[in-house]
């Protein structure tokens, strides 16, 4: 596999947000001709603040010059816990590969770049939301499934 992995910053920002918005579309079947403007313009702030303050870290995955995948990880602090006594906390997204370099192993290099990212930040709580797809991928890396989860959905 001769993909350049690149670990994104700054002057990647236009990418990451399409990137964004792309697999948002993907996951949660919106229209590809939605107007996703504001959406837009609030997660460039959210990529500009978290670069800022070291919050998130991604990766970016080329075949040459053409972009093929992607993934995330953000760090926040919650309650120290007995199973997390820091509190320090990382939530993996955004993984995602182009339909057409699918099961050639990119979204697993990419997961581990960001588990890697994490353990050396010293962050031992990582967790992530899946799609029906991609829980083959977490689960063959080692992640298991929570049921206790539950979410008060946002009124529209």
């Amino acid at each position: 596999m001769d993909y350049i992995f690149k670990k994104a910053g700054i002057e990647d920002l236009k990418t990451l947000v399409k990137t964004r918005i792309e697999i948002l579309k993907v996951i949660n079947h919106i229209d590809s001709n939605a107007d996703m403007s504001e959406f837009e313009e609030n997660t460039l702030e959210y990529y500009k603040e978290a670069f800022k303050n070291n919050t998130h870290t991604a990766y970016l995955v080329f075949d040459s010059n053409k972009f093929i995948g992607a993934g995330g990880i953000d760090y926040y602090k919650v309650m120290p816990s007995y199973h997390n006594h820091s509190g320090d906390t990382a939530f993996i997204m955004n993984i995602y590969t182009n339909p057409d370099y699918r099961r050639k192993g990119i979204a697993y290099k990419v997961l581990d770049l960001l588990v890697k990212d994490a353990k050396e930040r010293g962050v031992e709580n990582i967790i992530l939301d899946s799609t029906v797809m991609g829980r083959p991928l977490y689960e063959k890396y080692g992640f298991i499934k929570i049921n206790d989860y539950m979410e008060l959905p946002a009124k529209k």
